[in-house]
């Protein structure tokens, strides 16, 4: 049986387990979080969410999500 590797990540301040090797772009589709709509910071740099397929993310990594919502 194979191990699976898990890491700890921050998003928007609340400790999560998720897989090691994970990349950013797959973090997203799993908390069904809408890439238009969002800014993405890892450890305090916003990313260009052209870039989110490649990043792996890492043990202790902290990521802020911040949702646009229009108003008027």
């Amino acid at each position: 049986m194979k191990k699976i590797n898990k890491i700890k990540i921050k998003i928007n301040g609340k400790i999560t387990t998720i897989v090691d090797k994970i990349t950013l772009a797959e973090l997203i589709k799993d908390l069904k979080i809408p890439l238009r709509k969002v800014a993405i910071e890892l450890n305090r740099e916003i990313i260009d969410k052209k870039r989110i397929r490649n990043m792996k993310l890492k043990n202790n990594d902290v990521i802020e999500i911040v949702h646009f919502i229009g108003g008027g």
